[in-house]
């Protein structure tokens, strides 16, 4: 019996070369049917894993530097006024003591009551802010027992909640249903989920239906306006507008700070959820369903300010509101968009 030597042919290593992962010589380790060619790289799954660059590795961004001169400056500045003040006050009660006491008193008496006042304001803009953090906080309590299914906490945080709306007779019918729930065994989630559909439902229903009728309005008055500086003004106060109504809405009653505080949240959920970037998917949406050439240019620019303007009533419910969405999804876009259509070209004809 004669043994038989199998021979291998010698492997011929390729010599080292540049390439681009964009070029088309390259392809993927599993792409060919056959052996690659002498002028073809391969990338292997392990390749693009060793390439990539570790989680850990990555440069912290470094955070800005707080100055403590503009600090300084700022109280400096603040006293400085203050005492500004003061003294145009006392000079102006002793030049009217001097001409007739009884002018002096009115000036003292006057004083006296705008100095009341101020600490008024600033007692509502204090309690404005701490509302603002009592819902956040009621918000985030429900978020937390409904993903841990702790009936405990969820009937915590629904003692606040209604303590919330405690002086609200709209809500005297959904706090009656849920105080019975409350004394009930049930679950944790559940607990939220009966709390949106008998205490939060007729204030989401509401809140949609102030969305919507800001957005046709947007629609309607931006498509008919011929100045584009009056449409960004009709823009900038119908944002606001859902910002305070909605707040107001919900429970929140925020003063000046408490607003631009309410405001600066409404912009950041809109940062982390990209709704800035909402526009482009709506003229594509726009050219996909045909609509683009249906619509006139000063029609479609309309709806998509009043898009926008949805874009951001969505993002004003989702922060104003003191629970999470767990049983719904709550309003979507998409919802509002296809009523905006339907309803935005209709009005604007009516109004030609």
């Amino acid at each position: 019996m004669t043994n038989k030597k199998t021979q291998h042919k010698p492997q011929t290593r390729r010599a080292p070369k540049a390439f681009k992962l964009d070029d088309s010589s390259v392809r993927l380790e599993g792409e060919f049917a056959q052996e690659p060619l002498s002028s073809e790289a391969v990338v292997s799954e392990e390749d693009e894993s060793a390439l990539a660059l570790p989680q850990n590795n990555i440069a912290p961004e470094p955070k800005p530097a707080v100055s403590r001169w503009s600090k300084i400056i700022a109280i400096g500045g603040g006293g400085l006024l203050s005492l500004a003040i003061g003294l145009a006050v006392d000079s102006l009660i002793r030049d009217l003591f001097a001409r007739y006491d009884w002018l002096g008193w009115t000036a003292v008496g006057l004083t006296v009551l705008a100095f009341l006042g101020l600490i008024g304001l600033f007692i509502k803009e204090w309690r404005s802010l701490s509302r603002l953090e009592q819902i956040d906080h009621i918000r985030d309590d429900l978020q937390t027992a409904a993903d841990n299914d702790s009936d405990k906490e969820a009937r915590a945080a629904l003692q606040k909640l209604m303590a919330l709306y405690a002086d609200r007779p709209e809500t005297a019918h959904g706090r009656t249903l849920l105080i019975g729930h409350t004394q009930e065994i049930i679950d944790g989630r559940d607990l939220v989920k009966l709390a949106e559909r008998d205490l939060l439902a007729p204030l989401d229903a509401r809140a949609r239906l102030i969305v919507m009728e800001s957005a046709k309005r947007v629609s309607v008055i931006t498509a008919l306006s011929p100045r584009a500086l009056v449409d960004i003004l009709i823009v900038l106060y119908e944002n606001l507008r859902i910002v305070r109504r909605v707040s107001r809405l919900y429970g929140a009653r925020p003063g000046t700070l408490g607003f631009w505080r309410l405001a600066r949240d409404v912009a950041a959920h809109l940062a982390v959820t990209g709704g800035m970037a909402a526009g482009d998917s709506l003229v594509e949406q726009f050219i996909g369903q045909g609509l683009a050439a249906k619509l006139s240019a000063r029609l479609g620019e309309g709806l998509v300010n009043g898009f926008l303007t949805a874009r951001i009533g969505v993002a004003a419910i989702q922060t104003c509101r003191p629970a999470p969405f767990i049983a719904t999804k709550g309003p979507s876009l998409s919802e509002l968009m296809s009523e905006i259509t339907k309803s935005a070209p209709d009005e604007v004809a009516d109004q030609d």
